[in-house]
């Protein structure tokens, strides 16, 4: 077993199920807002944002061809930056790993800094899924069930 690994891999899943969800998504479904929410599009562009803020933190010349995102980008501009971001937030983890140190400015370990960005990435995708909700878009019940299938992502 290489914990490592699976933790890398365990990132990867969970971007992906970003990416999954986005992609079921309608171009209404996306403006989609409710009363004092961000829109959906405003939720991906703040996960992808997030991801950079920690990559300026610690290790800002993986930011390369990396730029923040706003509520009014396309789908295709949000699945690529979302793509790239998660690939960039890999290699910082993985650095991280290979150093045996944590990642810079979190502590305690990389393995606690992949858990911090998961439940925020799920607490965002929890917060699409009542927006779309609320707006009377709920998602279709595979695209639903299909979040918790990390098996297949």
């Amino acid at each position: 077993m290489d914990l490592g690994k699976d933790l890398l891999e365990s990132w990867r899943i969970a971007s992906r199920l970003n990416l999954f969800l986005l992609e079921k998504l309608s171009d209404a479904q996306l403006d989609a807002k409710a009363d004092k929410s961000k829109s959906v599009r405003g939720h991906f562009a703040h996960i992808h944002n997030v991801r950079l803020m920690w990559l300026k933190a610690a290790a800002p010349e993986l930011m390369n061809g990396l730029d923040k995102l706003d509520d009014t980008a396309k789908a295709k501009e949000v699945k690529s930056a979302l793509e790239k971001s998660g690939k960039a937030i890999e290699k910082l983890v993985q650095n991280a790993l290979d150093s045996g140190k944590s990642v810079k400015g979190f502590k305690p370990t990389a393995t606690a800094f992949v858990c911090y960005l998961c439940s925020h990435e799920a607490f965002h995708r929890s917060q699409i899924e009542l927006v779309l909700r609320q707006t009377g878009s709920p998602l279709d019940d595979k695209t639903a069930y299909g979040l918790w299938e990390w098996g297949v992502r």
